[in-house]
């Protein structure tokens, strides 16, 4: 993908575990707080780590896409917690 524009659904995203998680987590947060949405995450992740269906590439998509809106402080715990489930 050069910019933008060109960006297409088979640029791979589409498909990606980390981009679902994502979408399944954003579902189940709206109007939660954010200790509840981070153990929501983790749970997720956690489930799909031990079901194999959660691959350590897929957590590193998941934190490209989620630490650029994050501040220093979360931003480092999230790549901790990130850590931490690839080990499972």
């Amino acid at each position: 993908m050069k910019d933008f524009k060109s960006f297409t659904d088979e640029d791979g995203f589409e498909n990606d575990k980390g981009v679902e998680m994502v979408k399944r987590v954003a579902a189940s947060m709206q109007g939660k707080s954010s200790g509840e949405i981070m153990r929501a995450v983790i749970e997720e992740a956690e489930k799909g780590k031990r079901a194999g269906t959660l691959t350590n590439a897929d957590l590193d998509n998941f934190y490209a896409l989620t630490a650029p809106t994050l501040d220093g402080f979360r931003r480092m715990k999230l790549k901790g917690i990130i850590e931490k489930l690839k080990r499972i």
